[in-house]
């Protein structure tokens, strides 16, 4: 079971599809989102969840104060997930009487929706299936420095066998962090 951590939505339970998706474990999310809002990066921040699954990430983001989400998932069955949890996190903003997130779900290929969204990001989740291949996550960064602002923060998961992303000039590392076979690589937009 995945479920929403905490904000507006918290205990709030997420569908996962039910095949070709890896959800991001509670305990990992517990420490991106405490990492983020240290450094008080959620608050009315747009957010861009890359090969977003069940949409988890995102949608976290959604009910700690993010202003604006955007989920892009290839799959049309996790798609229709996505999309189902977003309203879940809708109605449950509806339900506390806060300011509703824009949320918007994109049933697309990442590299065509970084080749035509002309939208900027102040927080990027780049959470890919394992098997994908270190140039196509490399070509994914390369893609995706049009579409963050200064200071932007990205963060990637990946398996803790996989080396450092190959990185554009204009992210540098900010730091790795292992959680037993995940492994989180934080970057900078400068």
């Amino acid at each position: 079971m995945t479920r929403i951590i905490a904000g507006f939505a918290g205990s709030q339970r997420l569908a996962v599809p039910s095949s070709g998706t890896r959800p991001t474990s509670d305990r990992v999310r517990e420490a991106i989102f405490s990492a983020l809002e240290s450094r008080d990066l959620i608050a009315g921040s747009a957010v861009l969840d890359l090969f977003a699954g069940s949409g988890a990430l995102g949608l976290e983001a959604a009910s700690r104060g993010a202003a604006e989400v955007t989920l892009v998932e290839k799959s049309s069955a996790a798609a229709r997930v996505a999309k189902g949890n977003a309203a879940v996190i809708l109605s449950a903003a509806a339900a506390s009487k806060v300011t509703k997130p824009r949320i918007h779900v994109v049933p697309q290929a990442v590299s065509a929706f970084l080749g035509t969204t002309p939208s900027r990001f102040d927080v990027v989740f780049i959470d890919p299936p394992y098997d994908l291949g270190e140039p196509e996550l490399a070509d994914t960064l390369h893609r995706l420095v049009t579409h963050v602002v200064p200071g932007a923060t990205v963060v990637v998961e990946r398996t803790s066998r996989s080396p450092q992303p190959t990185l554009p000039p204009t992210l540098e590392l900010d730091r790795r962090k292992d959680y037993g076979e995940t492994t989180l690589w934080w970057f900078t937009a400068r």
